[in-house]
């Protein structure tokens, strides 16, 4: 893999807002929904998130710098650049012709030559461990539970990275528990069911939607951010909404139609119905957190009337004639 920093077109002194910004720009730009005729976007994409992934993590992200981990994160090799005449290799060195034994004899070590010598004890004093007696304890050092030893078990193999995505969900599917559709890295798209309570900023984990890895593949994590609505409005588990009536279905009453994220129903109207007055829609409102089963409890649907005037304020001044409204309305502000 690239380094992560010219994956993202980012320089090494960047910020946590500059590489959020190279990410997201990388991400619109690579998706595979935008690029299903560019097989090398899929790959591309891939690749930012990997970089992102490592870099928006203060931790993994200064372990790079140090050169401590390499753009996979995996651990960077420690014994890089020993080349032939290191340890178990068939050069010269203490492992060319070293005896099973914990001692070293006949070993053509630099400048003893082929001397029947025994450097157990050298090891043993550089290392803290060497040959031991059959009464000693087990201690660490080399050849036993330290350094090279066996006692200490190898650690077990990384799992691959996690991809990141976001998924735009529409206020209507979210309230109502919609499944969605997303587009993962690999290309393939999948249906994924929303949690009851969903909201903005709700994280989601797909097992084994990740990166691949030595120790199995990574998970997905997707992001929910829920699109606002021109006219629906979230309040807990209840949607609120206000509704504009004309005067005369105010003043006479009757059925009118009022939309909800399930579709528009019929409301009814008693005569003189007042502006500001609340209708509750029952089981109209959002999914509530928790619920289960094929139809998760919801809220309500809390609407609010708005009486709207006519246009032609004329035709209705003539119908009204002398006309004058008996009722005080303000008198309980004392006016």
């Amino acid at each position: 893999m690239r380094d992560p920093y010219k994956t993202l077109g980012i320089a090494r002194t960047a910020s946590e807002k500059e590489i959020k910004s190279a990410y997201r720009k990388l991400a619109k730009e690579l998706h595979p929904d935008k690029n299903k005729d560019n097989p090398n976007a899929a790959e591309k994409f891939s690749d930012a998130t990997k970089a992102y992934d490592l870099l928006s993590d203060k931790n993994k992200r200064a372990q790079f710098d140090r050169g401590e981990i390499d753009a996979d994160g995996n651990p960077a090799n420690p014994f890089a650049g020993m080349g032939a005449g290191g340890p178990g290799a068939g050069g010269r060195g203490y492992g060319a012709g070293a005896s099973r034994g914990g001692g070293f004899r006949d070993a053509e070590f630099q400048g003893f030559g082929n001397e029947d010598m025994d450097l157990g004890d050298l090891f043993e004093g550089l290392f803290g461990g060497g040959r031991k007696r059959a009464s000693e304890p087990p201690r660490g050092g080399f050849g036993g539970g330290g350094f090279g030893g066996r006692g200490a078990p190898p650690p077990p193999p990384r799992k691959g990275a996690d991809i990141q995505y976001r998924l735009a969900v529409p206020f209507v599917d979210a309230a109502s528990g919609k499944d969605q559709r997303i587009t993962l890295a690999d290309g393939k798209a999948i249906s994924l069911k929303l949690p009851a309570g969903v909201e903005d900023g709700t994280q989601m984990r797909l097992k084994g939607k990740g990166h691949k890895g030595p120790g199995g593949n990574g998970d997905g994590i997707v992001m929910v951010e829920v699109a606002p609505h021109p006219f629906f409005r979230r309040d807990g588990d209840n949607i609120r909404m206000d509704l504009p009536i004309t005067l005369d279905e105010a003043v006479n009453g009757g059925k009118v139609k009022c939309p909800t994220v399930d579709g528009p129903v019929m409301l009814t109207l008693k005569p003189g119905a007042n502006g500001g007055t609340v209708m509750r829609l029952s089981g109209k409102g959002w999914t509530k957190k928790g619920a289960s089963g094929d139809k998760p409890a919801r809220g309500d649907q809390m609407v609010t009337l708005e009486i709207q005037m006519p246009e032609d304020l004329d035709a209705l001044a003539d119908k009204l004639g002398d006309w004058k409204d008996p009722a005080k309305p303000r008198a309980k502000f004392g006016l």
